[in-house]
């Protein structure tokens, strides 16, 4: 059984379609939740305090604020995130620059932030978002895949560093989750089958999913789990032509 109850969590992010519902997950689970994004709310299951995750004072500040009110702090869930996509031809520096400043930048500055207090409480999670991109990049995608490529190096990194003080860091790999940022949802029908096509559960998978895989990182039946990227895709491409199975099975069906 999972169990997060007082567990004190912090999630960057937490204003988007799976960050909100990650927070609110760890919120339902007992935990006291403090939600960070670039504009404060306090409407909704979790407050939200004002962060740019890429500026280390503003990061800094987030995390001591945390600890001040709750002395302690026991996940950080770094889930924000940006898109840039582009041929790499055209890609523009500036926006190659931003995409690393969300996606890797905040990660590492985040981390930093975090790091002395878990280290004295001798325990911790750090939850890191990667991405299926960072295993299989799509064309036109190379600041974003890259991005997570390097947020999955730098967890196994971080890891290794941390082993010494029971903390651990792991990565979440999201897959085919239908966003505003990714516009699944929104594709042409023959576009979106093509790509359900590519899933061994063929189906869009929901933020919740997400959020069920990121408590289970957070919580002790993770506890002997450190430097790894749970990939939650529905198996995307866990075999060459998954969509050979749902055919066959139809090909019995009919006979």
């Amino acid at each position: 059984m999972i169990d997060l109850r007082g567990a004190v969590v912090v999630v960057t992010g937490a204003r988007g379609a799976i960050g909100s519902v990650i927070a609110r997950r760890f919120a339902e689970q007992g935990a006291i939740v403090a939600g960070l994004d670039l504009a404060a709310t306090d409407t909704g299951a979790v407050p939200i305090r004002a962060c740019d995750v890429s500026d280390p004072e503003q990061a800094r500040a987030a995390i001591n604020a945390v600890v001040a009110e709750h002395g302690r702090l026991d996940v950080l869930v770094n889930n924000a995130g940006i898109n840039v996509t582009g041929a790499v031809e055209d890609l523009d520096p500036g926006a190659w620059d931003q995409c690393f400043a969300v996606n890797t930048r905040g990660v590492f500055v985040m981390c930093q932030a975090a790091i002395a207090t878990m280290k004295s409480q001798r325990s911790g999670r750090i939850i890191n978002a990667a991405s299926f991109a960072a295993t299989i990049p799509s064309v036109g995608a190379a600041a974003y895949a890259a991005s997570k490529a390097a947020v999955v190096q730098f967890t196994r990194v971080l890891a290794g560093e941390l082993g010494p003080w029971n903390v651990t860091a792991n990565c979440y790999a999201p897959g085919m989750i239908p966003s505003a940022m990714n516009g699944f949802a929104a594709l042409p029908a023959a576009e979106q089958e093509e790509l359900l096509d590519t899933l061994t559960l063929r189906r869009w998978g929901t933020a919740e999913e997400v959020a069920d895989a990121v408590c289970y990182l957070a919580s002790d039946l993770a506890r002997y789990t450190t430097g790894t990227v749970l990939d939650v895709s529905g198996g995307k491409f866990a075999t060459q032509r998954p969509q050979a199975a749902y055919r066959a099975v139809g090909e019995r069906e009919e006979c």
